[in-house]
């Protein structure tokens, strides 16, 4: 059996990896989602832009399923907690999300304009809602959570869902709603009607530079501000730790870190260049490649400057979750970690071969012949 604390910091690993997968594949779908008013100027046009994702946005979203299922089985505590305290935000999304399947599946069943109108409208708040809260979470994790931990590990919560929409998690939120709005943009430039894919190309190169402002301003909020937390001292993480077992004392999440804690914001900055001038230049293929890695960059930045902190606590900074002392038993991560070393390869596998076998431009004429059998 693997070492319990290397268990611990593979399974940080592997749901960072679980939610940046997530971001990417469902990315695009959100993307398209809250593009498609913008970027369709007819039926036609619309389900050019919906069908680019057909056959791709049930799969993806099982990444976000995944994630969930992973934090339940190596992180319960943060799962519980998590849900519990962010129950109407949680509410919110799942209510978003179900939008967006009905729609694609119901907007094209009958020939009214104002039906379909209604149910892009659904599509486009069912992928905006989602990016924008996940945006916001983000944002008050790095601020830190109102969360108190008793004697007896009783969790409470003592903030609100207005409290959440502060104006640092807003600010998180609309680089959250950008980022995956550049994403889709791209994915439409690659896949969409040259018709559509011209409009998706103008907000790229329209929204690019705003993300990069904001995404530094972030940054610069967070640095100048102090947030964050760092471990004073820890028990023994090679084994069973209690969540009250460490001192946590307030530190800006970069002070005293390597120059390692910088590569992800860099190269987040970096691709978000590089997709803006893959753009310019309509190379719709390689600007994807690069958007995926800015999207990966900019969660990885969160990730890495919070480790090891999952959830912080503002009002009692002991009771904060870490990697080391929310995580399940090492024979539970041992399981999961070779179920995951024999299923993750293949799930690759196969979603890489759907992309490839159906790689091509969906085109109105496409649409407009065969009309009652596509979305």
């Amino acid at each position: 059996m693997l070492d319990y604390e290397l268990l611990k910091l593979i399974w940080w690993c592997l749901i960072g990896v679980l939610l940046i997968g997530f971001a990417i594949a469902d990315g695009m779908d959100m993307g398209t989602g809250i593009l498609l008013p913008v970027v369709g100027r007819s039926d036609a046009e619309r389900r050019s832009a919906i069908n680019t994702i057909a056959p791709h946005w049930d799969g993806n979203q099982v990444w976000l399923i995944t994630a969930g299922g992973a934090i339940f089985a190596a992180w319960p505590v943060v799962y519980a907690i998590a849900f519990s305290s962010f129950y109407f935000a949680m509410l919110l999304v799942l209510l978003a999300l179900f939008f967006r399947p009905v729609g694609f599946d119901y907007r094209s069943k009958i020939e009214s304009t104002r039906w379909r109108a209604s149910w892009d409208w659904l599509i486009w708040f069912g992928s905006l809602v989602p990016a924008l809260v996940f945006g916001v979470a983000f944002g008050n994790l790095l601020q830190g959570v109102p969360l108190e931990v008793d004697g007896l590990m009783r969790a409470s919560y003592a903030g609100s869902f207005f409290g959440l929409l502060n104006p640092f998690a807003l600010l998180c939120g609309l680089v959250s709603v950008l980022m995956l709005s550049i994403h889709g943009g791209v994915w439409l430039m690659a896949r969409a009607d040259e018709r559509v894919a011209m409009r998706a190309r103008r907000i790229v190169l329209g929204a690019g530079p705003l993300l990069l402002m904001l995404y530094l301003l972030a940054g610069v909020w967070m640095i100048a501000s102090g947030m964050g937390y760092r471990l004073a001292a820890i028990g023994d993480a090679s084994g069973a730790m209690r969540l009250l077992d460490k001192q946590v004392v307030g530190a800006a999440w970069l002070d005293g870190v390597g120059i390692h804690a910088w590569l992800a914001p860099m190269l987040g900055m970096v691709m978000i260049l590089a997709t803006w001038f893959l753009a310019w230049g309509s190379r719709s293929g390689l600007a994807l490649v690069t958007s995926s890695l800015s999207v990966a960059a900019v969660i990885a930045s969160a990730g890495v400057a919070m480790f090891p902190f999952l959830m912080p606590s503002s009002l009692q900074p002991e009771a904060s979750l870490t990697l080391w002392d929310a995580t399940s038993s090492q024979l539970t991560l041992s399981v999961m970690f070779w179920v995951a070393l024999v299923m993750t390869p293949v799930i690759l596998a196969y979603t890489s071969w759907c992309y490839v076998k159906m790689w091509r431009r969906v085109r109105v004429a496409e649409i407009e012949r065969d009309a009652h059998a596509l979305y």
